[in-house]
């Protein structure tokens, strides 16, 4: 899984962070997303897909790994 965000997008809900504190952040001057971990574990992929789902702005995009 790669996780990418376009921050331009991002209107600092926070929502990500609720549901996967482990992949994202905010920076402490707006709110925007921080991807802690662009390259998650599979034990928290499943997080980050309800991560980008709730999303209000869709700014989350995750690439699931070709097998």
């Amino acid at each position: 899984m790669k996780v990418t965000v376009d921050d331009d997008r991002c209107c600092g809900a926070g929502s990500c962070v609720l549901v996967a504190p482990e992949v994202f952040d905010q920076r402490e001057e707006d709110g925007i997303v921080l991807v802690l971990d662009e390259s998650p574990p599979a034990d928290r992929h499943q997080s980050v897909r309800e991560a980008a789902a709730v999303c209000p702005t869709s700014t989350i995009s995750v690439a699931e790994d070709a097998r």
